[in-house]
């Protein structure tokens, strides 16, 4: 019997051997400088020759000051475009897809110096308290992301996505709870919106593929956003050029969140169908029946695999198994295989 794990999917021009994606997760291994480094030459690659369909590189800031920390990869220089090259080149040549997250930190940067966010709040007691952006700034950041996307293109990516989600700059300009602004850029959800309508603009302008947004499809405040708002906000992003959500929760104010497995795949269930847009369900997916019943269920069009894939870069042998199919193995593992 085909398993729907392992049936390819095609977005736009891009074909994904299998249903399995590497989902971002920042590494917390690069020098001041953002540069690619022999830990992410051999992090990636290991989850290609695992037989992952499409891998995600982590975070990747499109501004010095938009690093969560200061270890973080960038992308706000043209410097940073060897690395990535020589990393795609490796995950290429193991017969996977790569795609990067672009990200701003916004208010949650633990950078020495200023840092920026759409409205003046801290995230807690213990960080500090961001500068309101000016208008000036917005449109700055808004260049950055379109030089990301130049730099992501020019290293010969095959996917980009913004990073929408976890309390960043882009959700912290779409959550009420975050933006109090009183101009264009605030207020009601169509000027909330307008940030990531413009960002995604000016990287529609240089970047012809798959563009996913990863975003927090529930605030976890009862004054805060809900999948119900993230599928009006999703049928938008269609209009603009998206092609996947990737669902994620949480992370844009303090809150307790009750985390069970699968716990985020119903605001993707309700993303997909009330915008009618493919999506990703992550959130402690970690075995493959679990994965399958989500696909075959039409509930998300892709697994996104998170601390799974730490713990086991050969995972999808490991469904393969399980599901009673068969994988191709890399050449120089099929006696082990």
């Amino acid at each position: 019997m085909a398993r729907k794990l392992f049936e390819p999917y095609t977005i736009k021009d891009v074909t994904l051997k299998n249903r399995i994606v590497m989902s971002p997760m920042c590494m917390y291994s690069a020098e001041e400088d953002g540069k690619v480094n022999d830990w992410h030459l051999v992090h990636y690659p290991g989850r290609a020759v695992g037989q992952v369909g499409l891998i995600i590189v982590e975070a990747t800031a499109v501004t010095p000051e938009g690093r969560i920390s200061e270890n973080d990869l960038g992308i706000w220089s043209d410097d940073h475009t060897a690395g990535f090259k020589k990393l795609v080149s490796l995950v290429k040549a193991h017969d996977a897809k790569i795609g990067i997250q672009l990200a701003h930190a916004g208010r949650k940067s633990e950078v020495r110096g200023e840092i920026l966010a759409p409205t003046a709040l801290a995230f807690d007691e213990t960080m500090k308290t961001p500068k309101e952006m000016t208008k000036a700034e917005i449109k700055q950041t808004i260049e950055a992301f379109a030089e990301g996307a130049r730099r992501a293109k020019e290293a010969g990516f095959d996917v980009i996505e913004l990073h929408g989600a976890h309390g960043y700059l882009i959700n912290e300009f779409l959550s009420p709870l975050t933006n109090h602004r009183e101009d264009e850029y605030g207020g009601s959800t169509e000027n909330r919106l307008r940030f990531l309508q413009q960002i995604i603009q000016a990287v529609r302008s240089i970047w012809n593929g798959p563009l996913f947004v990863r975003v927090s499809a529930n605030d976890y405040n009862e004054n805060g956003l809900n999948a119900d708002d993230y599928s009006e906000i999703a049928k938008q992003l269609k209009e603009l050029g998206v092609d996947l959500i990737d669902v994620s929760s949480g992370a844009v104010v303090p809150a307790k969140i009750s985390v069970f497995p699968g716990y985020q795949v119903k605001f993707a269930e309700t993303i997909k169908h009330g915008a009618n847009i493919p999506v990703g369900a992550v959130g402690m997916i970690t075995s493959p029946s679990q994965a399958e019943e989500i696909l075959r269920n039409e509930r998300a069009d892709l697994i996104f695999l998170g601390r799974e894939l730490l713990r086991d870069p050969y995972w999808p042998r490991r469904a393969a198994i399980e599901l009673k199919t068969e994988i191709k193995a890399p050449v120089q593992y099929e006696r082990g295989w």
